[in-house]
């Protein structure tokens, strides 16, 4: 095999310095960081050193691949194919990427030698870079020369030993600083099997390297060639599937970068929306605090107001108090000390000024109240912001709360009536606002233990909508209250009727007109034409003098039809055509 052939991973190169594809060009173990030292290639392709690999804690699996196992190691490779079976199997994590490496029947040391990683230890030694390199034969002295064809490196003593042997003595010695320039000088790979012996055939049939002994032996009758004559072909089966891997690569580098991207715009976006949400919520505390301020100054102003008009009729009760006391005490004093003279002199003023007290007028009760409440409710807007809570001094009076509407004391059957609750406070003022507690029972007055089904919608605005739909015709009583206490004219009763009945005929102004002149079109007005007409007309007899409806005779046009289906009016007969 050519030393100079072309590589089969020269597609590494292309590929970022950080990322952990393949081992080529790597000297330092992932997982102890220092140089390799006896390194063994995983599945995952990654390379640790064989003492790291054995620290690692194993666990047991279940191999149901049987002698299909990927797992490679060169101390496999001659393993007869067992049979698909569950056996148990131990394993280990790599260190690098967590992925399950399942251990061959010899362990870690039965793992794939990284030769790769050995040669780049070795020139990085070379290169000053790493540790001193030891002799192949003594393992004691260091590298000063290299046998260039036993691919051995020498310490001086055994380069001279290796000289005086009659074998060796023309093999060609180079010193090992004039080896730094060179990108390749691997140690010879030795056979697992045949240690003596070197790596230099391919068994097509097993499909692994093999020894000159292995050919003669374990492999006898296998097709064999030698390594260099075999190379181009599976380079080239290499070489295929590493054109399908490329593309993988740059699909997944392309997309690594779109999640950076987005990641990017992601964040971007999130410090926007972040700075949204700083902006409007302290753009709204701003607000609430401003709506917060106003409420607490209305709350004062109405503290000062209250406390001004009581300190008022204070002092006025208290005036009136101390002229009502002179009065008193000065009358009682004439009374029962004065003479009869004295009283008789002095019976004018008194009485003057106890007849102008007398007619006083005064409340006894203060003149405010310390009804002032919190509402959460809407109370307009403030900065741009919609805000909430309002103080309110009034205070909702049963008694002069009102009912309004035209379904107040009547309703039909299975048709939904309503009416209107107004309420307001102590001095007749609307309350203005919602949110006030509203009770209504509609009850059938033969059936108490049945009550209609009531709605009350709040307007917000101190009036409320209550509707209810009574299922039968009756009497009912209807109760209204507001804080548990009923309001004017509450309870009252209302008259539910049947279900309306639309008119049968049609409301016009006579027989004639309405039927195109038909003459046995009837009316139930009664009127007639002569010339054998049985429906009314103008200026004839028995027409009303005014629009009215042919099946029952009422002259309002909205309203309930009268007819009853009797004998007097045939129906047949009251039905016109409206042209």
């Amino acid at each position: 095999m050519s030393e100079n052939r072309k590589p089969l991973l020269g597609f590494v190169s292309k590929l970022p310095s950080g990322t952990a594809l393949g081992n080529s060009g790597k000297t330092h173990c992932p997982s102890c960081m220092g140089l390799f030292k006896a390194p063994r290639l995983l599945p995952c392709l990654h390379t640790v050193c064989t003492t790291c690999l054995e620290q690692l804690e194993p666990f047991s699996v279940v191999d149901i691949r049987g002698g299909d196992s990927d797992t490679s190691s060169e101390g496999s490779i001659f393993q007869e194919l067992k049979p698909r079976s569950l056996q148990p199997q131990i394993g280990i994590l790599c260190p690098v990427c967590d992925a399950q490496v399942d251990l061959p029947v010899g362990g870690v040391k039965a793992l794939t030698i990284d030769h790769l990683a050995i040669n780049d230890v070795m020139l990085e030694s070379l290169r000053g870079e790493g540790q001193g390199l030891v002799c192949d034969l003594c393992s004691d002295r260091e590298v000063e020369k290299r046998c260039q064809t036993c691919k051995a490196n020498l310490c001086h003593f055994c380069c001279q030993a290796h000289r005086r042997q009659k074998k060796t003595t023309y093999h060609t010695m180079v010193d090992l600083k004039d080896l730094k320039g060179y990108n390749r000088i691997g140690k010879p790979i030795l056979c697992p099997v045949h240690p003596a012996e070197e790596l230099r055939l391919f068994c097509e049939l097993c499909d692994r390297p093999v020894c000159r002994d292995c050919v003669v032996g374990e492999h006898r009758e296998h097709p064999y060639d030698f390594t260099s004559n075999v190379i181009h072909k599976h380079g080239d089966s290499v070489r295929e599937l590493l054109k399908g891997t490329q593309p993988h690569v740059e699909a997944l580098e392309a997309a690594l970068a779109q999640i950076k991207g987005m990641d990017s715009a992601l964040q971007e976006r999130v410090e926007a929306v972040a700075a949204d949400v700083q902006t409007f919520s302290e753009g709204y505390i701003k607000a609430i605090e401003e709506h917060r301020d106003k409420l607490l100054k209305q709350l004062e102003d109405i503290r000062v107001q209250k406390e001004n008009s009581l300190q008022l009729q204070k002092a006025q009760l208290e005036q009136l108090l101390a002229d009502m006391r002179t009065g008193v005490e000065f009358t009682e004093h004439l009374l029962t000390s004065g003479s009869d003279l004295e009283i008789l002199i002095t019976k004018g003023v008194v009485v003057e000024r106890l007849r102008k007290l007398n007619k006083v007028v005064y409340s006894a009760h203060p003149t405010v109240n310390d009804k002032i409440c919190f509402s959460q409710e809407k109370a307009g807007w403030c900065r741009g912001y919609e805000v909430y809570g309002a103080i309110n001094t009034k205070e909702v009076d049963p008694a002069k709360c009102v009912l309004q509407g035209e379904d107040l004391h009547r309703a039909r059957e299975k048709q939904t009536a309503s009416f209107t609750l107004l309420c307001k406070d102590a001095t007749g003022e609307s309350m203005g606002r919602g949110g006030d507690n509203v009770h209504v029972a509609v009850v059938p007055k033969d059936k108490k233990d049945s009550p209609v089904k009531t709605k009350v919608q709040d307007n917000k605005d101190g009036t409320y909508c209550v509707s209810y739909t009574p299922k039968e015709p009756g009497i009912y009583t209807v109760w209204v209250c507001v804080k548990e206490q009923h309001v004017q004219g509450s309870p009252f009763t209302v008259t539910v009727r049947r279900k309306h009945r639309p008119h049968a005929g049609v409301f016009h102004c006579c027989t004639f007109c309405s039927s195109g002149g038909q003459k046995t079109v009837r009316c139930a007005c009664g009127g007639t034409m002569p010339g054998g007409y049985l429906g009314c007309g103008h200026g004839h007899k028995g027409h009303p003098g005014r629009p009215h409806w042919s099946c029952c005779g009422k002259f309002t046009e909205k309203s309930e039809c009268t007819w009853t289906g009797g004998q007097s009016a045939p129906r047949s007969l009251l039905r016109t055509v409206a042209l």
